[in-house]
Order: C-alpha cells, then structure tokens, then sequence
C-alpha cells in the first residue's frame, strides 16, 4: 500500500499503465493515466507501483489528524456521553422511597433509572469544569476556586460509586486525588 507520496507522483497500474496522482482522498487516488484518462483506484490495490515520488505538502493535514482533534474537540465541548455500564447486580433492581408518614405510597425508581441520573450528573459536572477552564475572563484563582466546588461535588457523589461495575467509572473527591 502506498503511504506518504503527494500529489504529483508517478505511478504505474497493472492495467492502466503510467499515470500522474492528482488527487488524494480518504479511500482512493485519483490517477490522469496517459493513455486512458482519470481514473479513481482505491488505495488499498495492489497492482500500484510507485515509479517517481513526490514528496507531500508539509501543511496537509492527514484523515487521522482530524479525526483526533475532532473527538477530541467533541469529547470537551458537546455534551457526549461515554458508555458507562452499571454493576451486574443492580441491573433489574429497585428503589424504594418510604416517607416517615406511613399513609403515604412508597415511591418506586428502577435502580437503572436513577444511575442513568447520576452519570448524566457526572458528565455535566465535567462539561461545566471545561467551561470553567476554558473561560476567558475568569482569573486562574477563580478558576481554582470553582473547581474545589466541583471535586467536593464530586466527593458528596462517592455514596453512589457502589452502583458502577468498572471502578474507573466511580466518582473521586479531594481524598482520592491525593
């Protein structure tokens, strides 16, 4: 397979004969043959022997580049949800809330329903703490300050840690940042 050859380059096809690369896409080259036109190969055939490179635009930015930056972009800004499974245990479980007041009904919540709750909490918390970093007119104090409200948020929440299956989902305060 072909990689890191820019446009420009010489190429020989299999069938097609020599030709110019005058385009790169995500999927194929687009090839000027000589003798019989443009045509778009895919990138991942064989029969593509390299006769002259030609070296690729230092600025151009590769597929794999952009789709980083863009997760990356998607992961701090958007309100996107990673996966977050709960422990085998609790799936099917129920909460029952029982006021003092007996003459009151219990209110029923599927323990699912509630940690859904609590991981949408958890990753609102975390969208506001980028806001708060990313903040412009905030001064590195304010900043600091703000965030010591969210990690003692996130202390407050540890009682539910029970309810996740993998530990590295659980939430941390102050202590466990030590």
């Amino acid at each position: 397979m072909l990689t890191s050859i820019g446009i420009g380059s010489r190429l020989r096809h299999s069938e097609f004969g020599e030709g110019i690369l005058m385009k790169i896409s995500l999927d194929y080259f687009t090839i000027s043959f000589f003798n019989i036109g443009v045509k778009e190969i895919s990138k991942t055939f064989e029969g593509l022997e390299l006769i002259e490179a030609i070296e690729p635009d230092k600025d151009a930015v590769s597929f794999e580049s952009v789709e980083m930056i863009l997760s990356t972009l998607l992961m701090k800004w958007a309100d996107v949800q990673e996966v977050v499974t709960i422990a085998p245990k609790y799936i099917g479980g129920m909460m029952y809330l029982q006021s003092a007041d007996k003459t009151m009904k219990p209110k029923d919540i599927p323990i699912a329903t509630f940690f859904h709750k609590i991981v949408m909490l958890r990753d609102r918390l975390r969208v506001l703490e980028q806001k708060i970093n990313a903040h412009t007119k905030l001064s590195d104090e304010e900043k600091v300050e703000m965030q010591q409200y969210i990690t003692r948020i996130y202390g407050s929440l540890t009682t539910f840690n029970v309810l996740f299956k993998n530990p590295d989902d659980n939430f941390v305060g102050e202590k466990g940042k030590e």
